[in-house]
């Protein structure tokens, strides 16, 4: 039981509680492409303190780090070490929308050029969390906004970054609810309800923005406003859901009860969500090139209507050029997706949980 719902609920009953733990592991992420092992580049490099660039339009990588220069091609088994040409056994690919490198590159050149370990970011404990759901707003005929410069749209980087974020959360143990996986239509209702039919600790909603105002940039994130009524929300709960609490089975009996407790609830979850709001923004901040707008308070559907803590992140604004072109750029959506998820993370480390509610 979390310590600061306890305070609430000490009152009316005597709960006991425990938390799940997920395994951590170190290693990076492997891919079978063609019965071939391959590795996400832009993980190699981080591990490794490797700087890169890399060209949309070319398809061309670049990677520096002390008197080193590697110059690589998605679809292409010629790489250029330090100005040798070297045939690599399999071609550089594309995976999920990130460079993947065959094993023997990485084993040959990135493990026999850049022996340190440099960490991009810290490593933090997700024991707490055992289940986040990753909603990739909009989708099939509703595209969302639209870049100008290159078209590129929302939904396509929605669903980029969701799924970028839970490959890493995956990697880590975590247990990863999707609302989409494709590019189809899921309407709000539905999210809501794969979200609250999921049991899980955490809601995190992928979008992108947009502004009239061209110059309007920035990544910011979104909690459930207090303007919202708990209360109501409570009583609806309380007659539609099931309290799920250990060794307990008289909030069956109090209509009133139960929504007292769903009304503490919906006041924790909010908290809840300030603070990863807060964990969030402080990552990005720490590790992006990009302005952080910070922790806003909105009405939206999906807030109102989880049973969790809850978050909605805007990674940027299509509207804007030159985060159009950063957000079209894989490298950098993978380092917004690594942010995501150490600001979580992060947020775990002052967090408990506890499943009140199934259906």
């Amino acid at each position: 039981m979390p310590k600061k719902l306890t305070i609430f609920l000490t009152f009316l009953i005597l709960l006991i509680s425990g938390c799940a733990t997920a395994p951590v592991r170190e290693s990076i992420p492997s891919y079978s492409l063609n019965g071939t092992t391959y590795y996400p580049l832009i993980q190699l490099c981080n591990l490794r303190g490797i700087n890169w660039q890399y060209d949309t339009f070319t398809r061309t990588i670049v990677l520096k780090k002390d008197s080193h220069t590697i110059n690589l091609s998605v679809g292409d088994n010629l790489a250029l070490v330090d100005g040798q040409a070297r045939v690599l056994s399999h071609p550089v690919d594309m995976y999920q929308g990130t460079v993947v490198v065959p094993y023997k590159f990485k084993e040959d050149v990135i493990d026999a050029l850049f022996k340190e370990y440099y960490p991009t970011h810290k490593r933090v404990s997700l024991a707490k969390i055992r289940k986040i759901v990753i909603d990739a707003g909009h989708g099939g005929y509703d595209p969302g906004t639209m870049g100008r410069s290159t078209g590129l749209r929302e939904k396509d980087v929605n669903l980029d970054l969701a799924k970028r974020l839970g490959n890493l959360l995956k990697a880590e143990g975590i247990e990863v609810v999707y609302t989409r996986t494709t590019d189809r239509f899921i309407s709000l209702q539905s999210r809501v309800d794969i979200a609250n039919r999921s049991g899980a600790d955490l809601f995190v909603s992928i979008h992108s923005n947009a502004n009239r105002v061209r110059s309007m940039n920035g990544f910011e994130v979104y909690y459930v406003a207090p303007s919202v009524n708990d209360s109501s929300r409570a009583l609806t709960s309380a007659r539609n859901v099931g309290i799920n609490l250990d060794n307990s089975d008289f909030a069956s009996h109090s209509l009133d009860l139960k929504a007292t407790l769903w009304d503490m609830i919906y006041t924790f979850n909010r908290a809840e969500s300030i603070e990863l709001s807060r964990s969030i923004c402080r990552v990005i901040n720490n590790n992006c090139e990009t302005k952080v707008i910070g922790v806003k308070a909105a009405r939206y559907y999906v807030l109102k209507g989880v049973r969790m803590p809850a978050v909605l992140i805007e990674v940027g604004f299509l509207s804007n050029s030159s985060e159009e072109r950063m957000l079209k750029n894989a490298f950098y959506r993978q380092k917004i997706a690594e942010s995501i998820m150490e600001g979580i993370g992060d947020y775990a480390q002052g967090a408990s949980f506890v499943e009140v509610a199934k259906k």
